[in-house]
């Protein structure tokens, strides 16, 4: 496959670049070993496109998922305390989770919730998520999952890796794609959500 089309929110990409383009072109890498075509191996039995040979999304993740774990990229876990007093949030967000439980019932939490949020590979601080599913995934990806594990010092940046529409037509319906998933940052405005990101399209 091949990196088509990149979006760079809040110098994403520059920071990458500055700080960290080493692995920029081991990411790169990973995108152009795999064979897409390897993977036109669903038959689909949707009405306007039954028996056309069309990408698997779960061939295509795993074979990247594959290469990242082979390059030492780790799924990480960032385990918090749950709150709706902003002011509490605030200053527990940033404190180990040891001490997160002890700090909220000191301040008057009575039962703090416990939950977490798991990436699928961070490497030096910057964390990448494979996304071939469903519209609904991506967005949880970019607006609440990378800007927790940003605000709780896990993370600088978050990559998100996504088929371009030109693939995405050749996937089963309700695949997210790039330029809407891009389309979607920028209508939030400058600043939303508030953590560096790349998002990356790729296709065959």
């Amino acid at each position: 496959m091949k990196l088509a089309q990149k979006y760079s929110h809040l110098n994403g990409e520059e920071y990458l670049i500055v700080h960290h383009n080493d692995l920029y072109k081991e990411i790169k890498s990973y995108i152009k070993s795999v064979n897409a075509d390897n993977f036109k191996t669903k038959v689909s039995k949707e009405i306007r496109k039954e028996g056309t040979m069309l990408y698997s999304p779960t061939a295509i993740n795993s074979a990247l998922k594959l290469k990242f774990a082979e390059g030492n990229w780790n799924e990480s876990r960032y385990k918090y305390y749950i709150t709706l007093n902003r002011e509490l949030m605030e200053k527990s967000i940033s404190l180990p989770i040891k001490e997160q439980k002890k700090f909220l019932i000191e301040n008057g939490e009575k039962n703090p919730i416990f939950s977490y949020n798991q990436t699928d590979f961070v490497k030096q601080q910057i964390a990448v998520e494979v996304q071939f599913g469903k519209y609904s995934f991506v967005a949880y990806d970019l607006f609440v999952k990378h800007m927790l594990f940003y605000s709780g010092g896990v993370i600088n940046l978050g990559i998100e890796i996504l088929p371009t529409k030109k693939m995405q037509c050749q996937m089963s319906s309700g695949i997210a794609y790039f330029e809407g998933e891009v389309y979607n940052v920028m209508r939030q405005g400058r600043n939303s959500p508030p953590v560096p990101l790349l998002i990356l399209g790729v296709e065959p």
